[in-house]
């Protein structure tokens, strides 16, 4: 065998070993730190009512539209929706990957080229908000009752992630799933070790609720609120 080809064949069998090793240790974190509990005992005799909702892949945090700690109103406007006179109790706040959110509305609709760019460092982000009425408990929405105190940390955290112009929160403007939510520029940028999921969970270890060590899928959020 040519000297050449055999130095081709030694870098690509350490490649794929690499990764091989690295999908392996990726997904052992995975299943170790979902699992370790944060604030195992948040404050009890809170009287704020806060939800964990998912549709399966990816987690919103879901607060009161309005009342003494934060008006949401102000910054979320029911004009940036299709349905334009929404009249809503709670107000869903989801952390994603511009592109993905955007370009994907449908599992369907996912290109390589997106997937690799949101893994990787190289997109921007978004955050997805829609207007409730009401929500169902269930095994993908938890109801969680939370403290003022504990609230107001998780205001700070959601606030501190949007991306501002002149303390206001920037609209993308046309780009909506429905008829009651509404896209706005974020901080951050996502990738394998801070996705979507890794945001909500870190919405609820801000306001000092139970939540997973680390992890970027929703189930190492829900296995804590079983």
């Amino acid at each position: 065998m040519h000297p050449g080809l055999k130095q081709v064949l030694r870098f690509t069998k350490r490649f794929v070993l690499a990764i091989l090793i690295f999908i392996g240790t990726y997904l052992l974190a995975v299943a170790i730190l979902s699992h370790i509990t944060v604030n195992r005992h948040p404050a009890q005799g809170g009287d704020i009512p806060i939800y964990i909702n998912s549709n399966g892949v990816h987690t919103d945090i879901v607060v009161p539209i309005k009342n003494d700690v934060k008006d949401w109103t102000k910054d979320i406007l029911f004009t940036h929706t299709k349905a334009n006179d929404t009249i809503a109790n709670y107000v869903a706040f989801g952390w994603g990957d511009k592109g993905f959110y955007l370009n994907t509305p449908e599992w369907s609709d996912l290109k390589a080229s997106t997937a690799f760019k949101a893994a990787f460092w190289l997109g921007t982000s978004a955050m997805h908000t829609k207007f409730y009425k009401s929500l169902n408990e269930d095994e993908s929405c938890k109801k969680v009752m939370i403290t003022r105190q504990d609230y107001a940390l998780l205001v700070k955290y959601i606030q501190d992630s949007f991306d501002v112009q002149d303390n206001h929160v920037i609209w993308i403007e046309n780009q909506s799933y429905g008829r009651y939510d509404a896209f706005y520029e974020a901080k951050r940028t996502y990738s394998l070790f801070y996705t979507c999921n890794t945001w909500a969970n870190s919405a609820l270890k801000a306001a000092n609720q139970k939540a997973a060590l680390w992890t970027p899928y929703e189930g190492g959020i829900f296995c804590h609120y079983e």
